[in-house]
């Protein structure tokens, strides 16, 4: 069941996509930035908060490093007072995995440890083992993520070598689609609830297919009626900003 904090309504007027800024960032924005690839979600908050000289600045919803896409900027009090009601909001991605590989990480992030032939795989093959991954699923976090486990978060644990259990969580993945199947390669798109690792997502689709897969791309293009096309580059915002 939703938090009454996952409730709020959302106002219109506090969202800022392309080309628009608030009349002052004091009063609060929710900016719809397009993260590029190489930063991490915390690096584009300090950007904003050196930007704007706002110190309570936050995010809805973190994008790993490799990943791009729409990333929701919350700037001030009457923004951040509205993260969980953003996070709530489901969440759309496109990406390729390459099947045939794992990696410690699930993603392209790490090197990889284990290769299997995989070009066998029919389309056939792949659609089965889809649809044992959508609708309501359990899924165990990656290590290589922000979980805290003993107060620690995952992926210092990891960089040390240590693998921990993870409790399973209940996600939803609303639809599972395979864009193209151009072996080793799958592109695809995934419609979910909030809290699912699409890294994961992968790990369990090259597992069922008894291959293994990791992520190489992975785009996140719209987060509720949100969408990366009407996002701020950050580059852009940026230089908006510093002329405010």
């Amino acid at each position: 069941m939703s938090s009454a904090a996952a409730q709020r309504d959302i106002p219109p007027d506090l969202v800022y996509a392309q080309g628009e800024l608030p009349p002052s960032v004091e009063e609060g924005a929710a900016l719809l930035v397009d993260k590029p690839e190489g930063l991490t979600s915390f690096d584009v908050v300090a950007r904003i908060r050196s930007g704007t000289g706002v110190q309570k600045v936050g995010h809805a919803g973190t994008l790993d490093p490799m990943a791009t896409g729409l990333l929701i900027v919350l700037v001030a009090r009457p923004a951040t007072r509205l993260q969980a009601a953003f996070m709530h909001l489901p969440k759309t991605y496109e990406g390729v995995m390459r099947l045939g590989e794992r990696t410690p990480s699930h993603d392209a992030e790490t090197e990889v440890v284990e290769r299997a032939d995989a070009s066998g795989l029919t389309r056939a093959d792949l659609a089965s083992a889809r649809d044992s991954l959508t609708g309501m699923i359990e899924q165990v976090p990656p290590m290589y993520s922000a979980v805290k486990v003993d107060g620690e978060r995952l992926y210092k644990k990891a960089r040390r070598g240590e693998t921990v259990d993870r409790p399973p969580r209940q996600v939803h993945v609303e639809a599972f689609d395979l864009l193209d199947w151009t072996p080793p390669d799958l592109r695809f798109r995934v419609a979910c609830s909030k809290g699912t690792y699409v890294r994961s997502l992968v790990r369990d689709l090259g597992d069922a297919l008894e291959v293994g897969a990791h992520l190489t791309a992975l785009r996140r293009t719209h987060i509720g009626p949100y969408t990366a096309e009407s996002a701020w580059p950050l580059s852009d915002l940026e230089t908006a900003l510093s002329q405010t």
